[in-house]
């Protein structure tokens, strides 16, 4: 497959993964392994078991409402490795600050759970308000009253702006030199993968061969949820509308409420429908996936083979258990030198 052939559907065993600080999540249906590069290219790796909710909870399992489920996991799963990434490459020696130590007392948690909290709080905070509150205010642009079509209209232009929003906070994110590095990291976790599905040896030269462009992508469920909103809401306020008499087109706080209480049913939707898009082939689902693979373009760059070898790194432990490395940390981290990596990855 050249780097150039478009995307195909995947196989129903899906192993996914995230880009973290110079290196990749990844996860198999039974554990999650990190993997990170340090400066002096020793390639540090974490492995731990992992139960899905579904198998806790067959409740969570169940279709509409997994997508849900495994949002919220997610959102706490990627705040946590994104943690872990930063202690496996030593970026985390520096004195914590007065403040910090007072949170730590306070809650009686270690201190860095509770900046991971503080920073979870804080990103879904500024989510909330760059991709609900401020989409929304565009009705007052609007005079109030009108039927059917002003809610469509207005549910449109809200819409659109909204995935705007999400476009250029994506694009000039990329504008950040760490933030392309990561996105690079993204790259090569789509294209280990893409080889993994392929049944290929994972070395970089087989990945590198594999688009960067992934049906399966949290971008492409991003630019899913945000398109098929504009659709869910208004079918909503219709409803409203025609049921109560209650327009919602005019009440900007009720709106508002009423979008983030059925938030979780327009991810568990979109989930759903990410998973058809990513398990069929066809002249219709390809144009459906279309949007979100060109997003990707923002969200992923090509990667380097030392990336690639992180990600196969990453993705061998996941599936395999940890690599007999050159020294294994307090921790449990296996740190594999430079020649190791090389021998794992088949680089010559």
């Amino acid at each position: 497959m050249s780097s150039s052939a478009k995307p195909q559907a995947c196989p129903t065993a899906d192993i996914g993964g995230q880009a973290v600080l110079e290196g990749v999540m990844m996860k198999s249906p039974d554990a999650i392994a990190v993997a990170v590069r340090r400066e002096n290219g020793d390639v540090v790796v974490k492995r731990e078991e992992y139960v899905s909710p579904a198998k806790k909870h067959k409740w969570m399992g169940l279709p509409f409402i997994r997508g849900s489920v495994n949002m919220i996991q997610m959102l706490g799963m990627g705040m946590r490795v994104l943690s872990d990434s930063t202690n496996m490459l030593g970026l985390d020696s520096e004195e914590p600050t007065k403040f910090e130590k007072w949170l730590s007392r306070t809650f009686g948690k270690s201190i860095d759970k509770v900046v991971m909290g503080v920073a979870m709080v804080l990103a879904v905070a500024l989510s909330m308000g760059l991709f609900v509150l401020l989409p929304n205010l565009i009705i007052k642009l609007f005079p109030a009253g009108g039927g059917n079509g002003a809610l469509l209209l207005k549910n449109l232009c809200s819409g659109v702006l909204r995935i705007l929003i999400l476009v250029g906070y994506v694009y000039f994110a990329g504008r950040i030199p760490d933030m392309h590095r990561t996105f690079q990291y993204h790259g090569s976790e789509h294209k280990t993968v893409y080889c993994h599905e392929a049944g290929s040896p994972l070395t970089p030269s087989n990945a590198q061969a594999f688009s960067r462009l992934h049906p399966r992508c949290g971008t492409s469920f991003l630019f899913l949820t945000f398109f098929l909103s504009i659709i869910f809401y208004s079918v909503i306020d219709v409803l409203v509308l025609m049921v109560t008499g209650y327009n919602l087109g005019d009440h900007y706080l009720m709106r508002v409420l009423v979008r983030l209480l059925l938030l979780p049913c327009v991810a568990g939707f979109s989930y759903e429908v990410l998973k058809a898009l990513a398990h069929h082939e066809g002249p219709l689902v390809r144009a459906l996936r279309w949007p979100g693979l060109q997003l990707q373009r923002l969200t992923t760059q090509p990667p380097t083979d030392e990336m690639c070898q992180v990600a196969i790194i990453s993705m061998m432990s996941a599936l395999d258990g940890l690599p007999e490395g050159d020294e294994t940390t307090e921790e449990g981290w296996v740190i594999l030198r430079p020649a190791t990596v090389d021998a794992l990855t088949g680089v010559a």
